[in-house]
Formats: structure tokens, C-alpha cells, sequence
């Protein structure tokens, strides 16, 4: 496995902050101008990247009143596939803008491809990486495509199997992809945090040997921000202005302030696992004083004998440890021994 990948200049593992990508998806609700606000709030928040989807309702489905093509339930409920993803999709001419505000704001911008028309399209827009969304990691072709364009791929695996998510990875191993993220997903919109199943990231690192994140369709921060104690690297979130804006994702997303405490929160999570120490911090060198240690507690006459009447273990930390306190007691005082004196062996004897 690689350590890192490299998107747009940003380093991208387990050694670096996670990467937080802003998932547009169709919170633009068909005005260009809130796209381009979602963008600069995006920006403002901290976040690495703004993430779109390139594709339109002709190249996703087919207009047909079957029952095999009509929303049932969920979030969608009553609409065909045809007519979501027609009022859902970002105008196709909108992918060269969206592109260059990115570089205005200095964000970077990349896509989900849904065909092949798509991936041609973003790679003349030189795209700096892709993401395959978890209803096409089965799409084995599609898969392929993307990897022989030799950037880095981001692939979700919502509903997949480990034989699916296996496949997708060679597949893209096979057909040039050397950079590689692999995100937990679940795929229901929202999705309850406790069927999340988090401990399946780092299986995933170990069991298909690649980074791997997390595609969060929960409704707040704590799952994603405890996937980076799992080994979560990279994090997409949907993203919106307002979650009662009545588009099709809008209530599932976060509003630009949960944005900014989610690139917040997800980098003082991954400082905070730090590294295997058992050594004091900086932290705590100030407060080794305020440990316990034996302190004389009556005043005590040479030649005297210690008791626990007359030592103790108290606060603050400048005589012996306290483990010591057995031993020294029976023990006989050299010399003078004022109340409040911390206790040291060269104050003793047998």
C-alpha cells in the first residue's frame, strides 16, 4: 500500500490531516450562483475540495412509466428515476465554470463521472482526481475508464460486498490507478450513525491493502470525526446553505458553520492520536511537582523513629515516592527534621 496519494499538490494519509471534500451534488438547486456561494463557503469552512457530478438525466436513465423506474420510498418517494435526476444534475456547460471558480477561490474541483462521456469531458477540463460513487463501483467498465486516465481515485462502496469492493480495486489496480482511496459508505440518505459499522475502516486498510475514508450521509460530525480514530484519511460530506433549501440532498447536508467545525474537529481528532508514548508530554513536565511523595508531618528529634505519624504521603512531589514508604519506616531520623520537610534517604538511618 502506499502511504499517501497526492491531489492537487495535497498530501493525502495516515501522516497528514484528513482531506475534507465538499460534496456539491445537486444542493446548487438549479441556480449557479448558489453553487458558486456553496463553493466559497466551502472555501471559507477549510475545506480541501469541492466535489461535483458530471452527468444529466439521458445519460443516467431513460424517461419510462414502468414500475421498474419509479422511487417507492425514501427520500425521493413518488418521483421516476428520470425525473430526479433531471431536476438533480448539474447543466453540463456548468462543469467548465464550476472548474474555473474553483481556481478563482483557489478550492480544488473535481467529479463523480457516471459514463464515458463524462470522464472525456472532465479530462479536458484536467480534472486532478475521480470519484466513482458507490452505486458504479459494480460498473467494472466505468472503473476501468477512470484508471487509465492515471489519476488519483477516490472509490465509495455503499451496498457493496467485499467481493464487489475486491473487484473494483483491481480493476483500477489493473488499469493504471497508483493512487488510490477506498471510502466506507453507507448508502441511505440520511443514513443512521448506528448502522455505520466504522471498525470496517480499518479492516478495510488491512484487508485490501489501501487508504481508505469515509463518504458520511449521517446528519451531524461525530461519526465522521471518530473515523479518524479509525484510520479515516479523507472525509466527503454533502454540503449546502440552508438544510431546509428543498433540494434533493439539502436535508442531509451540512450548513456551511457544521462545515467549518467538521474540518476543525477532524484535525484536532488526528493530532490528538499522535504517536505510541508512554514518555511525559510538555503538557505535563509542569505537573510532575503535584504528584504525592513523603513529607515529614510532626516535627521529629534526631534519633527519633519514623511512623506513619510523622511521615505521610502527601502532595506536592519533591520527597521520595511513595512507594519507598514501608521502607523507611523503623527507620531512624540523623538529624532534626522540621514539619513540612520532604523526606530524603540521606536524612536516615537504620
Amino acid at each position: 500500500m502506499k502511504n499517501e496519494i497526492v491531489i492537487n499538490g495535497r498530501r493525502i494519509g495516515k501522516d497528514h490531516p484528513p482531506y475534507v471534500i465538499a460534496e456539491l451534488s445537486a444542493n446548487h438547486n438549479n441556480d449557479i450562483n448558489r453553487a458558486f456561494q456553496i463553493m466559497e463557503e466551502a472555501k471559507e469552512a477549510g475545506a480541501d475540495a469541492i466535489k461535483i457530478q458530471t452527468y444529466t438525466h439521458d445519460t443516467m436513465t431513460i424517461d419510462h412509466d414502468s414500475e421498474d423506474f419509479q422511487i417507492d420510498s425514501g427520500l425521493w418517494e413518488g418521483q421516476s428515476l428520470y425525473e430526479l435526476y433531471k431536476g438533480a444534475h448539474l447543466p453540463w456547460d456548468w462543469n467548465e465554470k464550476i472548474f474555473n471558480k474553483g481556481k478563482e477561490l483557489g478550492i480544488t474541483v473535481f467529479s463523480t463521472p457516471f459514463d464515458f462521456n463524462a470522464v472525456d469531458l472532465l479530462e479536458d477540463l484536467d480534472a486532478p482526481a475521480y470519484k466513482i460513487a458507490s452505486f458504479e463501483v459494480i460498473d467494472l467498465p466505468l472503473i476501468k475508464r477512470v484508471a487509465q486516465t492515471g489519476k488519483p481515485m477516490i472509490i465509495s462502496t455503499g451496498m457493496a460486498n467485499e467481493q464487489e469492493i475486491a473487484d473494483a480495486i483491481k480493476t483500477a489496480k489493473e488499469n493504471g490507478c497508483q493512487e488510490l482511496v477506498v471510502l466506507h459508505c453507507v448508502s441511505g440518505y440520511p443514513a443512521p450513525a448506528e448502522q455505520y459499522n466504522l471498525r470496517t475502516i480499518a479492516d478495510m486498510v488491512e484487508r485490501f491493502d489501501v487508504l481508505s475514508g469515509l463518504s458520511d450521509h449521517t446528519i451531524d460530525n461525530a461519526t465522521a470525526i471518530t473515523s479518524v480514530a479509525l484510520g479515516a484519511c479523507l472525509i466527503e460530506k454533502h454540503v449546502t446553505l440552508d438544510r431546509n433549501g428543498g433540494g434533493p440532498d439539502d436535508s442531509f447536508s451540512l450548513e456551511p458553520a457544521e462545515l467549518a467545525a467538521l474540518c476543525r474537529d477532524t484535525k484536532t481528532a488526528w493530532q490528538a492520536l499522535g504517536k505510541v508514548n508512554y514518555e511525559r508530554t510538555e503538557a505535563e513536565k509542569g505537573n510532575v511537582k503535584f504528584r504525592r511523595s513523603l513529607y515529614i508531618v510532626k516535627n521529629i528529634k534526631a534519633g527519633d523513629v519514623l511512623t506513619d505519624k510523622n511521615v505521610r504521603s502527601i502532595r506536592p512531589g519533591f520527597g521520595l515516592e511513595p512507594k519507598h514508604l514501608e521502607s523507611v519506616l523503623g527507620m531512624k531520623a540523623k538529624t532534626d527534621l522540621a514539619r513540612g520537610t520532604p523526606l530524603k534517604f540521606e536524612f536516615l538511618e537504620k
